[in-house]
């Protein structure tokens, strides 16, 4: 039941068809009485900056969750952003302080890693590829830096967009070993694709998976269906597997806290949850 004190956490981003976070927050505030409601808001990039700063003149707006393709754009617009922002250089998620300031934290890393260490991955000490070096996967850099992996090899099509990225990575985690360049899976104990290949039928696979070795665990954060072709594929080698949506189960719990809202656990999201593909 939507009613006049509804608060409203804002989902931006473009397009809107693959979101998964309202069929989660939803249904959780419905079953413990919380009187908020996640709305898509469908925003391309050449209007975000002022749609954002539109929407937190609102009062029953408690934040926002950024998304594709705003989470590195949004971190201009940020009068006070927390160490994970600066290292990631990416942002998925604002409120507004009481003095009005806009303060961004980031929480797609926190989310893929807390899910893969919970699947038994040992990080410190490993060897990670992470494709696509944009907001979700500069994100899960520097989540991965924090848990004393060794070395991260970072790949984007964009090649500054991952050279950039290996020197904040240098920066706040100076014993950590990064590359770019190459995305060639082979001697890697982690292979992540943080790209959108994935999204849309057809789509080519991020790594050739002929050169994964039966042990490499490999994450995905695609959310539009639960096992992309590449998570497939990858499966079919062998290897242990953690899908898109993991990566959101897991980072809920913080991003509650940080709306301030009563916080839960993965394993009750994803008992209320009502997600479709």
């Amino acid at each position: 039941m939507i009613d006049g004190s509804t608060e409203v956490i804002a989902h931006l981003g473009f397009p809107t068809h693959a979101f998964k976070a309202p069929l989660v927050y939803n249904p959780y505030f419905e079953s413990a009485g919380i009187n908020a409601v996640v709305v898509p808001m469908g925003c391309r990039p050449e209007a975000f900056a002022s749609a954002l700063k539109g929407l937190f003149q609102l009062e029953n707006l408690r934040g926002a969750l950024i998304t594709m393709p705003h989470k590195v754009s949004v971190v201009d617009l940020l009068d006070e952003a927390t160490a994970a922002v600066r290292v990631s250089g990416a942002c998925n998620a604002v409120k507004r302080l009481r003095d009005g300031k806009l303060v961004g934290d980031q929480f797609d890393g926190t989310g893929f890693v807390r899910g893969i260490e919970r699947k038994g991955l040992r990080l410190a000490g490993a060897r990670a590829l992470v494709v696509g070096c944009g907001g979700v996967g500069s994100a899960i850099a520097a989540s991965l830096a924090a848990a004393k992996a060794a070395h991260i090899a970072l790949f984007d099509v964009n090649a500054s967009s991952a050279d950039e990225l290996a020197q904040r990575l240098h920066t706040h985690f100076p014993s950590v070993e990064a590359s770019t360049g190459a995305r060639d899976p082979e001697g890697f104990d982690l292979v992540v694709n943080a790209t959108p290949l994935g999204m849309n039928p057809g789509d080519p696979l991020p790594v050739d998976v002929a050169r994964l070795a039966p042990g490499t665990f490999v994450g995905e954060v695609v959310m539009k269906t639960e096992m992309t072709a590449f998570l497939q594929a990858a499966k079919a080698r062998g290897c242990r597997v953690q899908v898109g949506t993991d990566m959101l189960f897991e980072m809920i719990p913080p991003y509650l806290e940080f709306f301030g809202f009563p916080t839960t656990t993965p394993e009750h999201l994803r008992a209320v949850a009502r997600l479709q593909y």
